[in-house]
């Protein structure tokens, strides 16, 4: 048992990273996805670089099952459980402030229609302290009302169970009597411990409307692997870019929300430590779509609370942005112009090029005509693209537009880049943060493609493609820790703070997470603990997470005013001016638990034979350049553009003008001229 392998499953391939522990070297694969039955595409993938499953000492799994069946809107039929009087919570929702003038502004649709939410008795107050007996009747009446009906999910968010949970664990203890285990019972403080009552109903509410799709096919994923001779455990990433196995995921399989993406933001973590670059740009372009990430400090950008599909969810979670471009977004023609995306061509039918019945162009396509991708070793030989096909498809873009096909193809790779720049400035300059400061680490199946393009976008000078940057994604997973993120309520002023106490709250929530690291089997010395409170100023709504030194940093002398000076300058630089002299206030302690295996960056690629070079024409500005074509495996040096550099998970396009060249990691360092 050697080999630490990790797989993520994208829109169109499924790739696959091998690290053999003994020899050092890595293996990438990959495998065209399967939506009918996603583990034939794992196990074809598998099969590239594994011989036999019961080899493999460490496996790491990223899905979008989850994300998928929110995003598809296939999810769990959901029965929702609110306080009387309280039944209208997540209808009313909150309003939108960015878009409070658009007319043309909808809320997000329910994920529970109105008629599927009842409310039960009981009423604790703010502290937590009853004010009124749970109704356990109405408990009982909503779990006959769930079996009769055929519910697959009860979610259950009561008033103000963050500060005391008893109504809920008795309301839950009560529907798993009725219901079993056929039924998934998600309460809310398991969830999230934390208060606002609408957002911690939503992700109540996503959990189990997504909770079943993952549960199952993690159990799946599972079972089959355990008949191929797999004896160690299944680890699932983590929308915070932390591991848990996966009968954690099961239990909390909200957590898996952005499993997949976010593995990339992890490799990228990875990629700016062996780079010795302290922030950078993760950006991933897949068959279907970009996400764009960042990684500030040496740190993911992970935020306490985000927005999926309009949806708040209250966890964790890397900071990402994603729109609907990647390699088989299909251009067309509306109102006279050229679009692209987001309707993509997916696995099936894909690309015209892929000669499997696609007829409308795409990205890919697009490149194809362009002569920037190697027909007969694309995804390492994987299949012989045909580049006929691809050309009738862009040619008959370019006559509904007026345009010859060469300048269509070079227009829908225009279209693309501009839109994924501008998906870069929603987490960049929407933020006050200057993309031309940061480093742009492009993976994915197509990023690095158009990464040296949209960095002459955005004025970034520099552009590094990490080894196999198709399966990028996979890679980060390897190189992410265990995570387990643990939150406590702590509504204090400061001039009620108690040190020494808030000393003694950290303390049982590092007891909880080192625990839980045990759990998950990670040895003694790699556990460790960080800290955060979430602080505002009197009178604010929200708040800012400011990190803490150890869990007994409060108990000390002049912490008040030294944490009072972070928050200041935490609040200057997200909002540009801080009220030093103002009162501060804190709302929420959190402890995270982080255990580390060992990592796999200093792996070699697995040797292949070589080709030799060789030289086509490749269209850049209209004009035809003759342009070598290279194995990676092969360079060494620098290199000038134009020059297309092929691998078993990538193309890389390096345009007129630029340099590249190899560093001691391996990694292809493009430097952008503007």
């Amino acid at each position: 048992m050697s080999y630490r392998v990790a797989m993520d499953i994208g829109g169109t391939f499924t790739d696959v990273v091998c690290y053999d522990e003994k020899t050092g070297t890595v293996v990438a694969a990959k495998a065209s996805t399967t939506p009918h039955d996603l583990a034939e595409g794992v196990f074809a993938a598998l099969a590239r670089v594994v011989e036999d499953p019961a080899d493999i000492a460490y496996f790491v799994h990223g899905t979008t099952q989850g994300l998928n069946a929110l995003l598809e809107r296939k999810g769990a039929r959901v029965l929702l459980l609110a306080g009387a009087g309280a039944g209208d919570v997540y209808h009313i929702a909150r309003g939108n402030r960015d878009r409070m003038f658009d007319l043309r502004y909808r809320k997000p649709e329910p994920l529970v229609p109105r008629e599927d939410v009842m409310e039960i008795g009981g009423r604790l107050d703010w502290r937590g302290h009853e004010l009124v007996p749970l109704d356990e009747r109405s408990v009982r009446r909503a779990a006959r009302r769930a079996r009769d009906e055929g519910f697959d999910a009860v979610a259950v968010c009561l008033l103000f169970a963050h500060a005391d949970p008893a109504h809920e664990l008795r309301a839950g203890e009560i529907l798993r009597e009725e219901l079993g285990d056929e039924v998934m019972i998600v309460l809310s403080h398991q969830v999230s411990r934390e208060w606002r009552e609408y957002e911690r109903t939503s992700s109540a509410v996503l959990e189990a409307y997504t909770g079943p799709v993952v549960r199952r096919y993690l159990a799946e994923v599972e079972r089959r692997f355990a008949e191929r001779g797999l004896t160690v455990p299944v680890h699932v990433m983590q929308s915070s870019g932390g591991l848990v196995n996966a009968a954690y995921a099961r239990r909390r399989p909200l957590r898996t929300l952005l499993s997949g993406p976010v593995g990339g933001t992890m490799g990228g973590v990875a990629a700016a430590r062996l780079l010795g670059r302290r922030n950078v740009i993760c950006v991933d372009m897949g068959g279907t779509s970009f996400d764009v990430s960042l990684v500030v400090d040496g740190r993911p950008d992970v935020s306490a609370e985000a927005r999926i599909e309009g949806h708040p969810v209250l966890m964790p979670i890397v900071n990402l942005h994603t729109i609907g471009a990647g390699g088989g977004s299909l251009a067309y023609a509306e109102a006279g112009a050229l679009r692209v995306g987001p309707e993509s061509a997916g696995a099936v039918p894909g690309p015209a090029c892929y000669g499997r019945g696609g007829t409308r162009p795409t990205v890919t396509d697009a490149n194809v005509v362009l002569g920037r991708v190697d027909p007969a070793w694309f995804a390492g030989g994987l299949m012989d693209l045909d580049v006929d096909a691809a050309g009738v498809a862009v040619a008959a873009l370019a006559d509904e537009v007026g345009l010859d096909p060469l300048s269509l193809a070079e227009g829908v790779c225009a279209v693309a880049n501009a839109k994924m720049a501008q998906a870069i400035r929603t987490l960049t300059v929407e933020h006050g943060v200057e993309p031309r400061d940061f480093a742009l680490v492009a993976f994915g199946g197509a990023g690095a493609m158009h990464a040296a393009f949209i960095a002459r976008e955005l004025g970034v000078s520099e552009v590094v493609i990490p080894r196999f940057p198709g399966a990028f994604s996979a890679w980060g997973m390897l190189e992410a820790d265990v995570r387990r993120d643990l939150t406590h309520p702590y509504f204090r002023q400061q001039d009620a703070l108690d040190g020494a106490d808030m000393a003694g709250r950290f303390a049982a929530l590092a007891a909880e997470a080192l625990d839980a690291l045990a759990e998950q089997g990670v040895p003694a010395d790699r556990r460790r603990v960080e800290h955060a409170v979430d602080m505002r100023y009197e009178g604010q709504d929200y708040t800012l997470t400011i990190p803490l030194r150890a869990a007994g940093e409060p108990a000390g002398p002049g912490f008040l005013p030294e944490i009072s000076a972070r928050f200041a300058e935490a609040h200057t630089g997200r909002y540009g001016h801080a009220t030093p002299e103002a009162a501060v206030e804190f709302v929420m302690l959190r402890s995270t638990g982080l255990g580390s295996f060992p990592r796999a960056a200093a792996g070699v690629p697995a040797a292949h034979g070589e080709a030799a070079p060789a030289v086509r024409d490749v269209i850049f500005d209209g004009a035809a350049h003759a342009t070598p074509v290279l194995r990676r495996a092969a360079l060494d040096g620098e290199l000038t553009g134009p020059a297309i550099v092929v691998e078993e998970t990538a193309t890389t396009v390096i345009p007129p003008g630029c340099l590249a060249v190899v560093d001691d990691n391996g990694f292809l360092i493009v430097k952008v001229d503007q």
